[in-house]
């Protein structure tokens, strides 16, 4: 089925969509963006996202996004989109079309919403840690950028080793985050996380495992990863994953009992609420 898309505010088919050749989001990843879990036909935590969606723009200073138009372009792609099993929401939000240098134009900001079939994710993760870090003191440090060159190259390095998702360090030398994920570890019995003073983003899912199943935010060192007792990546479309490897080296337990009861009491009240 050719799900239509929704491009400033028109639905359109995909293949007569069009967004200029100089918009910023393609010329230098101007732009931020935003991706939600649809379950049945229905999105989780929309209101979360596009709060978040609101604050990168915020903090990329772009022009206050119109989320009353974008949650409209959501229910009319959705309408006319098959009930998947699984499927995902893709806002993305530029600064518009702008010259060739990183100068903003003035013709205005683009908005586009895509929907689209979501695939699970395997029961276990392999993640590969990445050579590259994080700059927590980064100007896009906690911002959902389109500026995504460095997940790109990142994931596929960790693909290149039989990985699933890459994980990043930060400049500190401590446990970020991955290219689309956040990273919780058990140690000593204790549900541990890096705070977001760590470069990584203030993940939806994240926020809700800290609030249902509890947890502690605390800066941690990489090795860390490595010496868990068990551990697991939270993301929009994965919910809560447990990791089987840390590269080469296997974690005692995949998923452990904390990882078990994390799982367990988020996928019960997140079928309990859908806009928690």
């Amino acid at each position: 089925m050719n799900v239509p898309v929704w491009v400033n505010g028109e639905l359109v088919d995909p293949a007569q969509a069009t967004v200029s050749v100089f918009d910023h989001g393609l010329m230098v990843g101007d732009g931020v963006f935003e991706t939600i879990k649809i379950v049945k036909g229905k999105t989780f935590a929309l209101t979360r996202h596009l709060d978040r969606l609101a604050l990168s723009a915020r903090r990329m200073e772009l022009p206050e996004p119109d989320l009353d138009a974008i949650t409209e372009g959501v229910a009319r792609c959705l309408a006319a989109a098959p009930a998947w099993e699984l499927g995902r929401v893709r806002i993305t939000y530029t600064s518009g079309p702008g010259p060739l240098g990183s100068d903003r134009g003035n013709e205005g900001t683009t908005t586009v919403v895509i929907v689209d079939e979501q695939k699970p994710f395997p029961d276990t993760a392999k993640v590969a840690v990445v050579p590259w870090p994080r700059n927590e003191r980064g100007a896009l440090s906690g911002v959902k950028s389109t500026s995504y060159g460095d997940n790109a190259k990142a994931l596929f390095h960790a693909k290149a080793r039989g990985a699933g998702e890459a994980i990043f360090g930060n400049l500190a030398g401590d446990l970020c985050e991955g290219t689309g994920s956040n990273v919780f570890v058990v140690r000593d019995g204790r549900l541990l996380t890096p705070t977001l003073a760590s470069g990584c983003l203030a993940g939806v899912t994240r926020g809700l495992v800290l609030e249902w199943a509890g947890g502690e935010e605390t800066d941690l060192p990489l090795s860390a990863l490595y010496d868990a007792e068990e551990a697991f990546l939270t993301s929009t479309t994965r919910d809560v994953q447990p990791i089987r490897f840390v590269d080469d080296t296997e974690l005692p337990a995949a998923p452990g009992p904390i990882t078990t009861k994390a799982m367990e009491i988020f996928a019960e009240r997140s079928a309990a609420d859908l806009n928690p």
